[in-house]
């Protein structure tokens, strides 16, 4: 029976995590130099359009439609075919058509996280052609496996929110594209430092305001979990933030506003795949070692010499990876009846299981990134031509440049 209450609560919810796109353009776009900001925000803003299409000719039915071995679903519901005002299976209280919504927001933002990795030198056609090929061949399976009743979920591997559906899947994504794409040019003296720190600040305001939405919407009711699950995301996103920020003002001399705002999304990316499934205390530590851990990556990072261009791997990739380990390590049967103990709890089996699925996750998401770039590379050039990198992608846009004067 619908419940309009929950049905509203997931309604503004899938609001709210369909505003994070524009917010990750204006993230993403105010980092980038300032050739290339029409470029990167029109990678993400076309996801909207793309994903959306894919979602409701075929998406929606392959992830959640079915059981195929466990691996994928059917297509049953392919052109949300049998998908409308009634309850569906994964949500009792809302018509099936707002589980759908809220589902398809979750779709279309996790291949628009990969482009900051390879921003600066991707053909807008190629990634439109991996855009497509991503979303079903990588996205869709890990929804399956995790959300739509496959082989992970019958194991009783968890993910409130979308740490492996969605960071890893991601993140492990955008360095396999880095590794193919290979690193960026400059022009002699070009400086690397972003163009724009108030686009980022506007970007990052606008994904913590909609991840909200993106975690306790998870709950898909409105209910003490949506609540315990708001508080969490808050707090871990917060510690995440203070512990950045001191770690690089005691390396630098200097506070980064830069490295806070990257903090607060790395403690989001970490906290997500917990927030409905572990106590408040826990969201202290899960923020605090995104903090560490996902600066550290970047530190790594800089010294394998990864041109991850915007952290992706390193806040999405590290943070959903260490946010579904942490969950095996912090969930309690008490918090929400539906999760498991995890081995605080005296519960190491879960523990064991949420490593080997969230590694798997990102050997799969590396693996089948790696292969469907190279095979778009073989058919075409997916990297633009020096000279167009010199020149900046955005003389491929129409407009030819963010900011025109005179």
């Amino acid at each position: 029976m619908v419940n309009s209450g929950d049905t509203a609560f997931v309604l503004v919810s899938a609001a709210l995590v369909m505003v994070m796109t524009p917010g990750l353009a204006f993230f993403y776009g105010g980092l980038v130099r300032r050739k290339n900001v029409l470029a990167i925000m029109m990678q993400s803003f076309i996801s909207m359009g793309v994903v959306t299409v894919i979602w409701v000719l075929v998406g929606y039915s392959l992830a959640f439609s079915g059981n195929i071995g466990g691996v994928i679903g059917n297509l049953s519901w392919a052109g949300l075919h049998g998908v409308g005002l009634k309850p569906g299976k994964w949500a009792p209280h809302i018509p099936a058509l707002a589980h759908f919504s809220f589902q398809e927001m979750f779709a279309i933002i996790t291949p628009a996280l990969i482009t900051g990795a390879f921003a600066d030198r991707v053909h807008f056609k190629s990634y439109l052609k991996f855009l497509v090929a991503w979303s079903l061949i990588v996205y869709v399976p890990i929804v399956h496996w995790i959300w739509g009743g496959g082989f992970l979920a019958k194991w009783g591997v968890l993910d409130f929110a979308g740490g492996m559906v969605v960071h890893t899947s991601a993140g492990f994504a955008a360095l396999a594209s880095v590794w193919v794409v290979g690193a960026r040019k400059f022009a002699p003296g070009e400086r690397t430092v972003p163009h724009n720190v108030a686009f980022v600040g506007l970007g990052t305001g606008l994904l913590w305001f909609g991840w909200f939405g993106f975690n306790a919407g998870s709950a898909l009711a409105a209910n003490g979990i949506a609540a315990q699950a708001f508080v969490n995301t808050d707090i871990a996103a917060s510690v995440a933030m203070c512990t950045w920020t001191a770690i690089s003002w005691i390396r630098a001399g200097k506070p980064s506003i830069v490295g806070a705002f990257t903090g607060a999304v790395a403690g989001l990316a970490c906290v997500t795949p917990c927030a409905g499934f572990v106590p408040t205390w826990a969201s202290f530590v899960i923020g605090f070692l995104a903090g560490l851990i996902c600066y550290g990556a970047v530190a790594f990072r800089d010294r394998m010499r990864w041109d991850d261009a915007l952290d992706v791997w390193a806040a999405h990739g590290v943070g959903g990876l260490l946010g579904s380990i942490l969950l095996g390590v912090f969930a309690y049967l008490a918090i929400n009846p539906a999760g498991a103990n995890g081995l605080t709890a005296g519960n190491a089996a879960f523990f064991g299981k949420q490593v080997a699925a969230a590694l798997l996750v990102a050997v799969y998401a590396f693996g089948v990134t790696w292969l469907i770039l190279k095979v778009l590379n073989h058919f075409e050039t997916i990297r633009v031509p020096d000279a167009v990198e010199l020149a900046g992608l955005d003389t491929e846009m129409e407009e030819q440049g963010a900011y025109q004067f005179g």
